[in-house]
């Protein structure tokens, strides 16, 4: 049963707030401050992440299990079909990375069925992936960490050796680890090539104090809105788990700079690392809203809120900035479920909060494992 028209629904994929957060529930979050009326879809890709089972404030009000990207676009496309016939989409915001491809191909066709979407060009999206982020930054003068790529741990080696250790293993999607040597390097390689297949990037190692930047880009080479902020504190994985808002006039010109240069539609998170005395050094660009992306909602520079409301044709004012000198910290908790809502994803692919808009029964005993083995 679709819901009414004049109810926005508003899918959202990366519903994980783990050790490794996604930013799909912070967007919500977001969301609900400013459009409480929306109905929130999860799009999820496995029946543990927690933001299937959170609070109120980001918690969806439905939930479908899809095939993993690996399984490419014909089948997002005909799940999309079945959720869209159940639920009559609005809107999509995506919040991973490995998504966007597949997206990317069936964006008309998502089109044609009235559901926006909000996604960078391919364009834009291959000028910043991270093999060739060094290109980006030769064309608008930023510096980049040396970063070379590899389809086998030999040759990811020699290049390492011509950094020097210790250096950055990575992955051409997701994954980053600082390795000392060759054995770690090695098993770096093998670890993200199973997960995310080949190729595997080996990056200069970099210190200093770190700055992330989001935003949301016009499309036309203008930056509409953004944040800027300083890492205070880091998980062992590198996420930001504090900052602080900051207005420091060369971290926003990297981020105009590389906007224009992109022409970049929708939102964006720019990493940086600055070496004391020296020059601000590009680390990569996000395709996405941050995990953190709350933050600067709470203060008055609701991003997320901004981006679907004029993607829905609705009034909407450009956010103001957010206040320099105002702070986060994360904060975990725990989330109360019950096991019928984690067996009713798993083996219906769909779960709910409320009683109404229930699929047929989904094949998700044969579908997500095959999934997770082909991943």
């Amino acid at each position: 049963m679709k819901h009414s028209p004049s109810r926005p629904v508003i899918a959202v994929s990366g519903l994980h707030r783990g050790e490794s957060p996604q930013s799909g529930s912070a967007v919500i979050e977001s969301l609900r401050a400013r459009l409480p009326e929306a109905r929130y879809i999860g799009i999820s890709y496995d029946s543990l992440e927690t933001g299937l089972y959170s609070c109120d404030r980001d918690q969806v009000d439905a939930a479908y299990l899809f095939p993993y990207p690996v399984a490419g676009p014909g089948e997002l496309l005909t799940r999309m079909q079945e959720v869209h016939e159940a639920e009559g989409l609005s809107l999509i915001i995506p919040t991973l990375d490995s998504e966007l491809d597949n997206l990317l191909t069936v964006q008309s066709s998502l089109g044609e069925m009235g559901i926006k979407i909000i996604i960078p060009s391919r364009r834009s999206l291959q000028a910043r992936a991270k093999p060739v982020l060094d290109l980006l930054g030769k064309r608008t003068d930023v510096p980049v960490p040396r970063t070379f790529t590899a389809n086998d741990p030999a040759t990811l080696a020699d290049y390492a050796a011509q950094i020097g250790y210790p250096c950055y293993v990575k992955g051409a999607l997701y994954d980053a680890r600082l390795v000392y040597n060759y054995a770690q390097l090695h098993e770096a390689f093998t670890t993200i090539c199973a997960v995310w297949g080949p190729p595997v990037l080996v990056q200069e190692a970099i210190y200093g104090e770190e700055y992330v930047v989001g935003g949301v880009g016009d499309g036309k080479g203008g930056l509409v809105c953004q944040c800027a902020m300083r890492k205070l504190l880091r998980s062992k994985l590198g996420k930001a788990y504090g900052g602080v808002v900051i207005e420091d006039p060369a971290v926003n010109d990297i981020a105009l700079r590389l906007v224009k240069e992109l022409k970049w539609e929708g939102p964006f998170e720019i990493e940086l690392v600055k070496p004391a005395g020296g020059e601000h050094h590009l680390f990569e660009i996000n395709p996405r809203f941050p995990a953190w992306i709350s933050f600067p909602a709470k203060i008055g520079c609701n991003m997320p809120a901004y981006v679907a409301e004029h993607a829905l044709g609705l009034t909407t004012a450009t956010p103001s900035r957010a206040p320099v000198g105002k702070m986060f910290f994360r904060h975990s908790e725990d989330v109360v479920a019950d096991i019928a809502d984690v067996a009713r994803i798993i083996t219906r692919g769909e779960t709910e909060h409320t009683s109404e808009n229930a699929l047929p029964a989904y094949d998700a005993q044969e579908q997500w494992p095959r999934m997770r083995a082909s991943q």
